[in-house]
């Protein structure tokens, strides 16, 4: 109902506060004072090769946008408005040299009534400061430290060390009535039957007027639930009502996305109309203990048990397949919907019923969680805190207080949105923090006092869950099947496994000459593949791993296929793992889904933007609502060995499966051979059930690998299979192969 008008903005820099710039450039906003500069400068994409190291002055300077004003006309005493939604990140707003606001913070947008003040051909200005800094040194993400600006920018090992400024949300003028709707925000209870829904609905208007205010709830087939009509007798106006019966919005595996449509209608004495439409999805979330969590510890002395981190979505414990989201560009800027889509589409295709939005990154915009509202991804959102000692000092916390209340009453509304999480990594020794550290305090009391019915955590992990490994094979030789498989978590909300990107993605950024073989010194190190972890310097191509089953590599396509083949085992083998150990274990999300910037390797599912790597459907076949499973002890085999293999039926569905035949076979140079076959007992709802073992004798084969295929009779979408190394002696085996069954 509003009326919106776009302004032509230029952007410059200057070094010193009062400076004027030398030069001003066309900006696009939303976006990101380096890209409005590298365009204007026909510089080459930042993304290639070394090329964001041009960037490094661009943090420690000043920012102005500039934009002249055309004046809407206004009429019946309507009110001008310019409107920001973010902007990164220390700020303030100019008219025509006045001052109208300072702020830190890009979580909070700026809505400023400049009626009175604006008159045509008037000047807005936007003065960017530089990036927020800790320290002068180290320079690391420990910058970040004292400031609500994501730490990922200032370097990790996935992410360039790019500080993003600028406007990145959508800016504009805005004609509104006199008196106009400022926001309508939704509260509700379910019963503990689920039977009934208590709605609170408050619309909050700019001013008081002699007027009503219209609500009209539709269902999801778009039939009237009701229409209420309040007059307005102060500027928030309250309506309280009861929905009996109401549709629920469940994950996208477990029933439909049902969501009701509210409008809102002010009408006030002059003819003044304000409109506004949003959703509701009525669910109820919560985090509960896990089967016997009560019953731990069992000796004494007594001390806590783990804390709950089962997801319970509408009365029904769900178990949580899904992965890390991180920033899927590097500039929040040029994000949208037509960014999110793509990859939330392959994420439900992927089976994955949560997200976690990692506390390094951003918090996304509005139509990511539309998308996810409508989609039926469950989402977990961390505040923008990850892996420092976030000090307490009062001006943080100030910022903090603000940021915080700002980013959860633009998200509680959202059916999507399962779990608030204080940050990433935070009772680590990297970051030294506890749960009476007073930013978590603060924010526990912000999710309570906004949001008091989603689940809130003081970081990721807690007590119980687990981050890591996030290699294939670590540092002592253990594989991800024993240290999995050895593991005893209540969730597993990070892991990882590397691989190397495609060819075609390599060759998008990468120089000709740097391709291979791989070297430090090279886009093979800026991009993450060498070096990137401190823990490992090979990683995140980790060669050396390769290199111990395989042996050198003699090519670019050898490498990358040996590599994403461990890779994809290698996600198998943890996500099949976590559901085994269900339901002690109530998540498996692994480290990442996607990547802000094309990688030379990384643990990701899908390059940048949104091309997935093998190792995606490798996870997908793992988080199949039901399959059948092999639990596997090791990778390479050799011909004269014993292999084993215990047979698993999986079932995170809330339906009985029935009696079954499950073949085994082991397949090589086209030729297979039958194992055993599991003539299966009834699998009950949400349960899994444990099979026999197989032990086969691996005679020789003209191969460097064998296929283990387990298949489900009648149900072929429940079939899976696991293509494993295996070594041949130096002399052919001509012997039989000897199987023994039901070990």
């Amino acid at each position: 109902m509003f009326s919106r008008h776009a302004l032509d903005w230029k952007v410059g820099f200057t070094s010193a506060f009062t400076g004027t710039p030398d030069e001003m450039v066309p900006a696009k906003v939303p976006g990101a004072v380096q890209l409005d500069w590298a365009n204007a400068h026909d510089w080459q994409p930042y993304w290639k090769a070394d090329n964001f190291k041009q960037y490094d002055w661009m943090e420690d300077v000043y920012w102005l946008y500039s934009a002249q004003l055309k004046r809407p006309a206004l009429t019946n005493g309507e009110r001008l408005h310019f409107y920001c939604g973010g902007i990164d990140y220390r700020f303030e707003i100019r008219l025509d040299g006045v001052t109208l606001l300072r702020q830190e913070g890009m979580f909070t947008p700026v809505d400023l009534d400049i009626t009175e003040r604006a008159v045509d051909g008037s000047r807005i200005e936007v003065l960017v400061y530089p990036a927020p800094k800790m320290h002068a040194s180290p320079v690391d993400r420990s910058q970040a430290a004292q400031s609500c600006k994501p730490a990922v920018s200032y370097g990790w090992d996935w992410h360039p060390r790019l500080i993003p400024l600028g406007i990145w949300c959508e800016t504009y003028l805005e004609v509104r009535p006199a008196v106009h709707l400022v926001n309508v925000s939704t509260a509700y209870t379910l019963s503990e039957d689920l039977s009934q829904a208590h709605l609170e609905i408050e619309a909050h208007l700019n001013a008081s007027a002699v007027g009503s205010v219209t609500f009209t709830l539709g269902d999801p087939d778009g039939k009237d639930v009701f229409a209420r009509t309040v007059s307005i007798e102060c500027p928030t106006v309250s309506l309280a009502e009861r929905i009996d019966s109401p549709c629920l919005w469940w994950s996208h595996d477990h029933g439909e996305q049902a969501r009701y449509l509210l409008k809102t209608t002010v009408r006030t004495e002059n003819g003044g109309v304000s409109e506004t439409t949003q959703h509701i999805g009525f669910r109820r979330v919560r985090l509960v203990m896990h089967e016997g969590a009560w019953n731990a510890p069992a000796g004494f002395p007594k001390t806590r048990s783990t804390p709950p981190i089962t997801l319970e979505l509408n009365g029904r414990r769900i178990f949580a397949k899904g992965t890390n989201w991180v920033n899927p560009e590097i500039f929040p800027g040029i994000m949208s919907e037509e960014t999110y889509r793509p990859l939330l589409e392959l994420a439900r295709g992927a089976h994955f019923n949560l997200l976690r939005i990692w506390g390094g990154g951003i918090v996304n915009k509005p139509s990511f969680f539309d998308l996810c509202d409508q989609m039926g991804i469950m989402v977990w959102q961390e505040f923008p805190l990850a892996c420092n000692d976030y000090i307490g000092t009062t001006e943080y916390l100030a910022v903090l207080d603000q940021e915080s209340r700002s980013i959860i009453k633009q998200l509680r509304g959202h059916p999507s949105l399962a779990l608030w999480c204080g940050g990433n990594e935070l009772f680590n020794a990297w970051s030294g923090m506890t749960d009476q550290s007073k930013a978590l305090r603060l924010l526990n009391k912000n999710c309570y006092e906004l949001d008091q019915n989603t689940p809130y955590l003081p970081t990721s992990p807690v007590m119980g869950m687990a981050h890591g490994d996030y290699r294939f094979r670590d540092e002592t030789g253990r594989e991800v099947y024993g240290i999995f498989g050895d593991a005893a978590g209540t969730a597993y909300t990070e892991f990882g496994c590397p691989g190397p990107s495609s060819r075609a993605a390599l060759e998008s950024f990468m120089p000709t000459e740097d391709l291979f073989p791989p070297k430090r010194g090279t886009p093979w190190e800026t991009h993450h593949g060498l070096g990137a972890w401190e823990m490992d310097p090979g990683t995140w191509l980790c060669q050396s791993t390769i290199e111990h089953y395989f042996g050198p590599t003699q090519t670019l396509d050898e490498l990358i296929e040996r590599g994403q083949w461990l890779q994809c085992e290698g996600y198998k083998a943890i996500y099949e793992e976590a559901r085994r150990q269900k339901p002690v274990c109530s998540m498996s999300l692994n480290w990442c889904y996607n990547e802000p910037w094309p990688a030379a390797a990384n643990n990701s599912l899908i390059e940048w933007p949104s091309t997935p790597k093998p190792a995606y459907y490798a996870a997908a076949a793992s988080c199949r609502p039901v399959l059948a499973s092999a639990r596997l002890p090791k990778f390479s085999w050799r011909e004269g060995e014993d292999f084993t293999a215990e047979l698993w039926l999986l079932n995170d569905a809330y339906a009985t499966i029935p009696k079954g035949e499950i073949v085994v076979s082991v397949t090589a140079n086209g030729s297979e051979t039958h194992l055993l076959t599991w003539h299966s007992g009834e699998a009950q709802p949400n349960r899994n059930l444990r099979g026999p073992g197989v032990r086969f004798r691996l005679p020789h084969y003209d191969s460097d690998r064998i296929t283990l295929r387990v298949t489900v009779a009648g149900n072929p979408d429940w079939n899976s299979e696991y293509v494993l190394h295996y070594r041949a002696r130096d002399q052919k085996n001509t012997q039989p192969a000897k199987r023994i069954l039901n070990v």
